[in-house]
């Protein structure tokens, strides 16, 4: 074997090996584990320079399409001086959606919002007011983050 070919080979080696997986819905779990630590550092981006920190939860979630399989998936707290707000997995599979995240005050466990990982024809976060999924939901960005998370300073 030549040098080049022994590079090569050893830097092929070095790569990360890309996960396969034996069904859909173990594909759909660990793009929903990645998507949602991709959330957190766009929260960590976004929220750089505040006084508001970010802690990374762990949800177990039973899907009861998939054969009642359990998993567990991250979630988001954010936190600002006593007030907190969760940011917590609840579904993978719903009508016309794959990965739901749920936005409330865990003082009152009310939901507020959701977050969609993939909904109908969109493949980014799309969010919508609690109760409101039936319409179109947005798009998720920067601007909708700090609509969201507003009731985390006193009025």
């Amino acid at each position: 074997m030549s040098a080049k070919a022994q590079f090569l080979q050893k830097l092929q080696d070095q790569q990360p090996r890309r996960a396969t997986f034996d069904t859909k819905a173990e594909t759909d779990i660990a793009a929903f584990r990645q998507r949602i630590s991709l959330l957190h550092e766009s929260m960590d981006e976004w929220l750089a320079g505040t006084e508001i920190r970010t802690e990374a939860t762990a949800t177990s979630l039973i899907e009861f399409l998939i054969g009642d399989t359990a998993f567990s998936i991250p979630g988001i707290t954010l936190h600002y001086a006593q007030r907190s707000i969760r940011f917590t997995p609840i579904f993978l599979y719903g009508q016309g959606v794959t990965g739901c995240i749920e936005v409330c005050l865990p003082a009152d466990g009310k939901p507020l919002y959701r977050l969609f990982m993939r909904s109908g024809e969109q493949d980014n976060w799309t969010w919508c007011p609690a109760g409101m999924q039936n319409g179109n939901p947005a798009r998720f960005d920067e601007e909708a983050f700090f609509t969201m998370i507003a009731l985390l300073l006193p009025e």
